[in-house]
């Protein structure tokens, strides 16, 4: 009787212990945002109106994610995946995108004011409407008609880098 009463206890244990970590895998193990490393992964979710104005996202990933209007004001995207991301109205004033792979992606009406994109891939990207004095686009991969767009309205000079908007563009 006391094997029985022991084998039941231990049952009885095993299911909460297995319910306990079935809830802490689906809770825990499931979140978009989990921190990888120094990574985060925001790929394929909707940021519309988050704020990540100076924060440190090196190595972020934001693979087809929504971030209409959000907030990336002076924030570290170094290395950021930003691969058909929706960067629509987005506030990208001040923000270092250096090495940023963001082909893609829709820039229309984003405020890239003294934003740094050297060395970022931009391939088949748009920039309807945005705002670039002072961006410095050095040894960036820009589709010409997207550049010769940006061309129209490039001003001012990148007060990190000391770099014409229209010099790193190419423009005539």
């Amino acid at each position: 009787m006391a094997i029985v009463n022991y084998i039941s206890i231990c049952i009885t244990w095993l299911k909460r212990l297995a319910i306990v970590a079935l809830v802490w895998l689906l809770l825990g193990f499931n979140d978009p945002t989990l921190a990888i490393g120094t990574q985060t992964n925001y790929s394929r979710i909707d940021l519309r109106g988050r704020d990540f104005s100076g924060q440190d996202l090196t190595g972020g990933v934001f693979v087809s994610a929504e971030m209409r209007e959000v907030d990336f004001s002076g924030a570290n995207l170094t290395n950021a995946m930003l691969t058909m991301g929706v960067l629509l109205k987005t506030n990208l004033a001040g923000a270092n995108l250096t090495g940023a792979l963001a082909d893609r992606a829709t820039f229309d009406e984003a405020d890239l004011t003294n934003a740094i994109l050297t060395e970022a891939t931009l391939t088949r990207s748009r920039f309807y409407g945005a705002k670039v004095t002072g961006a410095d686009f050095t040894d960036a991969l820009i589709d010409k008609a997207q550049a010769k767009l940006l061309c129209e309205r490039a001003d001012g000079i990148n007060p990190v880098t000391g770099v014409a908007t229209r010099d790193s563009l190419g423009c005539p």
